[in-house]
C-alpha cells in the first residue's frame, strides 16, 4: 500500500497527489511514468511522473478526473492509500545541457513538462515557457513553472490569460521577434504537438515530444501504445514516451487515438460511483 501524503485540486477536473513510494522516488527521472491501481480490483492507470522528492521518498502525479478509476482515485484523501504504484516505467527524457530551451505545455501536458524543465534549469539552461489552455482555469502549475523559468508566456483560447490564441501563435511571435532556442520540448494534445513540430521543423529547431497513446500493460507486450517514429514501429511505454517530434507520424497516432470514437460517442458509462 502506498500512502497519499498530500492532495490538492488544480481545477474542477484536475487533481494532484503526492504519494509515498520510496523505490520509485529513488529511481525515477523526468519523462518516466508509473502505473497505479486504486484498489485490489482496480484497473491499471498509467500516469506520468509530475515531480519527485528523493529525501521525502515521494512521487507527485497529476490526473484528470474523467472516468470510473480516476473518480475512484479522486475519492481518496490525504492519509489514505492506493493499492499499487509500479515504476519507474519508460525511458527518461533525453535531457542535455544546451544554452536555451523553450518548453511548450498544453492542458494536463504541463504536468510531465514541469520535471523536464526543472531538470534543465538544474543543468544551468536558460528556460522559457509557453503554457496554454482553453481558459485561465485550465492552465496548471503556474507557480511552479514561474519558479523555474526565465520567461513564462500564456495563451488561452478565450484570452482570459495571456494572448488570445494558441501556443503556436506565441511560438511564431517569439521566433519572428528573433528569439533563438536550441531545443523545444512540447507536451500536450497530439494536434498541438504536431502544429509545434511543423513550425520548429521549418526553423530547424530540435523538438522533443511526449506521446501518451493507449497504454495497458506498460511493458510493450500488449502493443497498445504502438507509434511510428522515423519510419520504425516504436512502443511508447518502453521506447518512449519521449521522441524526436520531427520523426513522429502524428497523423497515424491521431487516427489510432480516435479509433473508438464512434463507439464512445453513444456510450453511456454506467460505472459512476454515485450509482
Amino acid at each position: 500500500m502506498y500512502k497519499i501524503v498530500a492532495k490538492r485540486k488544480l481545477n474542477d477536473l484536475v487533481e494532484l497527489m503526492e504519494i509515498h513510494a520510496p523505490y520509485v522516488a529513488r529511481k525515477c527521472e523526468p519523462g518516466q511514468f508509473i502505473i497505479l491501481r486504486v484498489d485490489e480490483e482496480g484497473e491499471r492507470i498509467p500516469l506520468t511522473i509530475a515531480d519527485y522528492d528523493r529525501k521525502k521518498e515521494t512521487v507527485t502525479i497529476i490526473y484528470q478526473v474523467v472516468g470510473y478509476s480516476t473518480k475512484k482515485l479522486s475519492l481518496k484523501n490525504e492519509g489514505d492509500s492506493v493499492e499499487d504504484f509500479v515504476g519507474p516505467l519508460g525511458q527518461e527524457a533525453p535531457l542535455h545541457k544546451v544554452k536555451r530551451v523553450l518548453g511548450i505545455g498544453g492542458g494536463v501536458g504541463i504536468a510531465p513538462l514541469y520535471p523536464q524543465l526543472k531538470k534543465m534549469k538544474e543543468l544551468g539552461v536558460q528556460v522559457d515557457t509557453i503554457l496554454g489552455g482553453r481558459s485561465d482555469e485550465f492552465i496548471i502549475l503556474e507557480d511552479e513553472m514561474e519558479n523555474i523559468s526565465d520567461n513564462v508566456y500564456y495563451a488561452t483560447n478565450d484570452g482570459s490569460k495571456g494572448i488570445k490564441g494558441f501556443v503556436t501563435d506565441k511560438l511564431n511571435e517569439l521566433i519572428e521577434n528573433g528569439e533563438k532556442y536550441d531545443l523545444v520540448i512540447a507536451i500536450g494534445p497530439l494536434i498541438m504537438m504536431k502544429a509545434v513540430c511543423e513550425i520548429t521543423k521549418k526553423h530547424d529547431i530540435k523538438t522533443n515530444v511526449s506521446l501518451n497513446p493507449i497504454m495497458i500493460d506498460g511493458t510493450g507486450m500488449c502493443g497498445g501504445c504502438r507509434v511510428t517514429v522515423g519510419g520504425e514501429t516504436k512502443f511508447a511505454c518502453v521506447d518512449g514516451p519521449d521522441f524526436d517530434g520531427h520523426q513522429v507520424d502524428f497523423d497515424e497516432a491521431m487516427r489510432r487515438q480516435g479509433m473508438y470514437k464512434e463507439e464512445e460517442k453513444d456510450h453511456v458509462c454506467r460505472l459512476g460511483l454515485e450509482d
